[in-house]
């Protein structure tokens, strides 16, 4: 089972993170928002902020603009999908695996 398109390693990596996952949670929430007001959210100085969402955007998880002299992070929904569809698959696996499992144990 493999996802369709590129690997999620990258994305499940850069949200492993718990300030990561904070700010993708954040920007889901409360949508695009500057780089001050992503580091005012989360327990970290704006630098470390910055380097996060840094991280985020390699990652393909957020995109950012300029308005004026601010960054402006935005969170891309696409690997979202292709990682939920990935946990379905995974989840229907697990499932259909328990299940043959509980047909031979009780098989007598």
């Amino acid at each position: 089972m493999s996802p369709v398109g590129a690997p999620l390693h990258p994305f499940f990596s850069a949200l492993g993170d718990p300030n990561r996952l904070r700010i993708v949670v954040r920007l889901c929430e409360l949508g695009p928002s500057s780089t001050s007001q992503v580091s005012g959210e989360i327990p970290v100085t704006r630098q470390a902020a910055s380097k996060h969402l840094a991280l985020l955007e390699d990652a393909g998880l957020v995109t950012s603009s300029r308005r004026g002299r601010e960054r402006v992070w935005t969170v891309q929904t696409e690997p979202l999908a292709r990682a939920s569809d990935y946990l379905t698959q995974l989840s229907r696996r697990w499932d259909a695996a328990v299940e043959r499992l509980r047909a031979y144990v009780e098989e007598d």
